[in-house]
């Protein structure tokens, strides 16, 4: 669901309050830099400008958590107050993402800190989450089971059972009466940002007929028929249909698509793949770029996006959605701005990055309106769309498409 951070509960609140003793340990908050436009398209190779995004988050955001130098978390901002790196807050499903992303770059080019990093985030996210892998949002832990499934089939980096609880917590969502899983444990929300990620773990964990189920459900409940668009979601009972158009949704279902056409031979899955990326292309990009969000947890809606286009143009050939990154990946790498040679992204692709010069001090705090009119975010979420789509970039790039 856009725009929502799932609050900590009473036992993981006052949990971080003791382990704040432990953040002495902890880097201090890191200053700003020397904040400037980017005046020059620096690296043309799409596996160094990923390693630039890379370099940027690891030094920007990755802390040890509570002062314990082999489970790590980004930090949800940047630059970071003492606070913020405490861990105090935090978001399970952005953690996903950064893990999700490492191991992209571990794959790109595969070293012992690579590994390490992959390790220490997915240990990070298991320790802050406290009760163990899984918690009362399916979203969430299908985005999890996603990325620890591919530490495994990529890296050969396995964390016991943790991807079949989470396997298990998600089939234990399904709603046999509605025909799909909801947002969270006991909710009557039944949304694509829930029901693309879990379907396409169910594809790639064996679980094909449930994994086609709610790609039917998506094709059939929550498509547009005007603009072949997926919408945000359904109440049920009662079949009210929030009409919401959300990238990320987009993104989930032509990845989920390319995930059946793959594994089943189907042609309907690749023809409904096809046509939302068509759809996609006539309604969410400006200029072949994908359209502008925002910050908070929509800060990540267009790099997921940009990740299952480049899905889909490997697995199936799909000029178009390969189009998209590409011509995405230049125009977030031509308006970056840079700190200290490293890039930082906005919100908006198609619009430089416009920041005034902060030498060796903190960035303004500026609240999201004055972010949105500098096309600058200091969230973890808009720097992980960026990097994640120059991961999409490379991959497409080396593979030849």
């Amino acid at each position: 669901m856009a725009g929502r951070h799932k609050g900590i509960n009473r036992r993981s609140a006052l949990f971080a309050a003791g382990a704040a003793i432990a953040y002495s340990a902890l880097e201090q908050p890191g200053r700003a830099g020397t904040i400037t436009r980017a005046l020059s398209t620096g690296p043309t190779d799409p596996g160094q400008r990923a390693d630039l995004a890379e370099r940027a988050i690891v030094k920007r955001h990755v802390r040890p958590l509570w002062g314990l130098t082999q489970r790590k978390l980004g930090a949800l901002v940047w630059p970071a107050s003492a606070a913020e790196q405490s861990f105090g807050r935090w978001c399970y499903w952005w953690q996903a993402q950064l893990l999700d992303c490492a191991v992209d770059a571990a794959s790109r080019a595969r070293t012992p800190e690579r590994i390490d990093r992959v390790v220490a985030i997915a240990r990070g996210i298991r320790t802050r989450n406290i009760t163990g892998w899984t918690n009362r949002y399916y979203d969430d832990m299908a985005w999890l089971a996603l990325a620890l499934d591919r530490a495994d089939r990529l890296l050969d980096i396995r964390f016991g059972d943790a991807v079949e609880e989470l396997r298990a917590e998600l089939i234990d969502g399904w709603n046999p009466a509605v025909g799909a899983v909801p947002w969270r444990f006991g909710d009557d929300y039944y949304n694509t940002p829930s029901i693309g990620p879990t379907a396409i773990a169910w594809a790639r964990l064996g679980e094909l007929s449930r994994a086609g189920d709610l790609a039917d459900f998506l094709h059939t409940r929550l498509r547009d028929a005007h603009s072949g668009l997926i919408l945000d979601g359904v109440h049920e009972p009662g079949g009210r249909v929030n009409r919401t158009i959300h990238t990320y949704c987009q993104g989930v279902t032509i990845g989920l698509e390319a995930e059946l056409a793959l594994r089943t031979g189907e042609s309907s899955h690749r023809d409904r793949a096809t046509a939302l990326v068509a759809a996609v292309a006539d309604e969410l990009t400006d200029a072949g770029v994908i359209t502008a969000t925002a910050g908070g947890d929509s800060g990540l809606f267009m790099g997921i996006l940009a990740r299952y286009l480049a899905e889909v143009a490997l697995s199936l050939g799909d000029t178009t959605a390969a189009d998209i990154v590409h011509a995405s990946a230049r125009a977030a790498w031509e308006h970056r701005a840079e700190v200290d040679g490293l890039p930082l992204f906005g919100t908006d692709w198609t619009r430089a990055v416009t920041v005034r010069e902060y030498p060796g001090t903190f960035l303004p705090l500026a609240d999201s309106a004055a972010e949105s009119s500098v096309n600058l975010s200091r969230d973890l979420s808009v720097q992980l769309s960026g990097w994640m789509l120059l991961e999409a970039d490379h991959r497409l790039t080396a593979a030849g498409r």
